[in-house]
């Protein structure tokens, strides 16, 4: 997955000149981050969240801490009090708050002189057509930097309606079906992206004017980390059933349509479920940027 995800990164943005160094964050922090400017303006961390998702902590005997999360932590850790950033951010879900790996996040930031503030915020309230909680952490030292303003909440619909005509037909599950005639039982037809896989905590079916459930990676992959050819289907009030694509899924976490996935659905859907939607990083960075800016002058 690391690789696929490097090679996605390198489509899309080496006109760019970014730089990829595919190796985990440990390895980078024993090298003593050689090759890193010190003093950046910004450095973010997403630590590998699975053992704190509510998805993998409701499985018996799985949501334990282990030693791999504890030394991505030290190695975060590590990466602020040698690069000394301006500004830090951290992205991941929220049970991570509870975690003795963010304690020793909290900690460096802390002893560096950083001031710090975290909460749970819900992306949908940035924009993005996706119901989707996650804590985010704002660190900076000679400068206040906090999260930006909200913006106007988007249903899904009217992010990917554009797309629709584009997607392959498709058909209901008996269970999709039934969720169909729960909500035209008493409500008036209105497009409706109905899930194929989960829906176990949330309500199986999103009118267009809503927010869709939060996206996951479990829902492009079967337990053997196979490609689901379905995940999602749009059911419009004329009675076409239209399939999610991927890019329509890329779309409802903030992605540009320019943007190129793998044909795979178990690769772009994992990257997809796995990234910090980028239409709330754009926000978030632009904010830091023009603070940064500003204390410059």
């Amino acid at each position: 997955m690391s690789r696929a995800i490097a090679l996605a990164h390198h489509r899309n943005f080496s006109e760019y000149g970014c730089r990829i160094i595919q190796q985990t964050v440990q390895v980078v922090a024993r090298l003593g981050f050689v090759g890193f400017p010190r003093r950046p303006d910004y450095l973010h961390a997403s630590p590998v969240c699975a053992n704190f998702s509510q998805a993998h902590t409701a499985k018996v005997g799985k949501g334990i801490e282990t030693t791999d999360d504890l030394s991505a932590a030290i190695a975060v850790a590590e990466a602020i009090r040698q690069l000394q950033p301006r500004v830090f951010t951290l992205e991941n879900v929220p049970r991570y708050q509870n975690s003795q790996s963010f304690s020793i996040i909290l900690s460096a930031l802390g002893l560096e002189g950083y001031s710090v503030t975290y909460s749970v915020v819900n992306m949908a309230d940035f924009g993005l057509p996706q119901a989707r909680r996650r804590l985010v952490l704002v660190a900076s030292r000679g400068c206040r930097v906090a999260l930006p303003s909200g913006t106007t909440p988007c249903g899904w619909y009217e992010a990917i309606a554009h797309l629709i005509p584009t997607m392959p037909n498709s058909h209901l599950l008996p269970k999709q079906q039934q969720a169909l005639e729960k909500f035209l039982a008493g409500n008036a037809p209105t497009p409706l992206l109905i899930e194929r896989v989960g829906g176990r905590t949330q309500s199986k079916y999103k009118p267009g004017h809503l927010p869709c459930n939060t996206i996951l990676r479990s829902h492009f992959t079967d337990h053997k980390g196979c490609n689901r050819s379905k995940f999602a289907d749009i059911w419009l009030p004329n009675g076409t059933v239209k399939s999610l694509s991927i890019q329509g899924a890329a779309r409802l976490q903030g992605f540009p349509d320019r943007y190129e996935f793998s044909c795979e659905a178990a690769t772009g859907g994992s990257i997809i479920g796995y990234s910090v939607p980028p239409s709330f990083a754009t926000q978030l960075f632009m904010s830091v940027q023009s603070i940064l800016q500003g204390a410059k002058v």
